[in-house]
């Protein structure tokens, strides 16, 4: 599907295939030009995002593959998601899946089945690409040093940024769901610590740029005294954590108003963070409240802008 560069609006979408969830997000985009220069501006406008909790890591990351009962979820999930592509009129759009299809025996087979009855292509990204579309969503200041870290059902994405440029990147097995389905080995976390430890070496003053979905939520757990607009210490994410962590799993949805299907993977989130931070000397987290659907956007955007 693609764009008409001559057309001063278009609807742009991204797909994300992950470990706990489908997400697509459709937005409009208006191009103008400035004067005599000629100079394209584009603005985006949100009109419609949908996640559904398809949780396919609890299967890939137990039994190795997609069950016939997900995959069906799956599927239903992709027509309705053709459904608002067509309803929405949208010229261009990506489609992502990451972790859960990285490791699913017969996650490329389904992918070629749903490609086949809906014409919708799914790609399956590695971690370094994933770290890269989320990473290129924000803007950093010259001079300053930045981790970016995005946490998903079935692995953690980071980035080390300084002074505007890339130091390292990294992707782990290690996500929410692996560490609720009791996958991820004290050897892995050891190496993720060990890593972390090592890629920030010589950096200081490290702010952790936080994405996904448990980061927000837990931000926005946050007191609002305790905040500014998109950043929050690390020791307020501790107390919220602590709280957390001292409920069960329907203590959670009752107090703090979680779905069922955020309430248990929250903890194991923040432990991540929170890990993350202690490891990094990270004492500041930045919350854009964006994520890997977003970057697909912005990429789409940029592509547009060069049309």
């Amino acid at each position: 599907m693609k764009t008409n560069s001559s057309n001063d609006s278009f609807n742009l979408a991204a797909i994300d295939i992950g470990s706990n969830a489908a997400r697509i997000l459709i937005k409009s985009v208006s191009r103008k030009c400035a004067g005599e220069s000629g100079v394209q501006t584009f603005y985006t406008k949100k009109l419609q995002f949908l996640r559904i909790p398809l949780r396919l890591g609890m299967d890939v990351f137990s039994i190795g593959k997609i069950s016939k009962e997900r995959e069906d979820l799956l599927v239903r999930t992709i027509k309705v998601f053709r459904q608002l592509l067509t309803i929405y009129d949208v010229a261009e759009y990506r489609a992502c899946a990451t972790s859960a299809f990285r490791d699913a025996k017969n996650g490329k087979k389904i992918l070629k089945e749903i490609e086949r009855k809906y014409n919708i292509e799914i790609e399956i990204v590695s971690g370094d690409e994933e770290a890269k579309i989320i990473r290129d969503n924000h803007i950093q200041e010259d001079g300053k040093n930045y981790l970016y870290m995005d946490v998903g059902g079935g692995s953690t994405e980071l980035s080390l940024i300084s002074d505007g440029k890339l130091m390292a990147s990294r992707s782990f097995n290690v996500g929410t769901l692996r560490l609720l389905n009791e996958s991820v080995s004290s050897e892995q976390i050891d190496e993720m610590k060990e890593s972390v430890a090592t890629m920030t070496a010589g950096y200081d003053e490290i702010q952790i740029i936080g994405s996904g979905g448990n980061i927000n939520k837990l931000f926005r757990l946050v007191p609002k005294k305790e905040k500014t607009k998109d950043t929050m210490p690390a020791g307020s994410l501790l107390k919220i954590y602590q709280r957390l962590a001292s409920l069960s799993v329907e203590q959670r949805m009752r107090e703090f108003d979680l779905r069922e299907d955020r309430a248990d993977v929250i903890v194991p989130a923040a432990e991540l963070f929170l890990l993350v931070a202690e490891k990094s000397g990270a004492d500041t987290f930045i919350v854009p409240t964006l994520g890997l659907a977003d970057g697909i956007i912005n990429e789409l955007v940029e592509k547009n802008i060069k049309l």
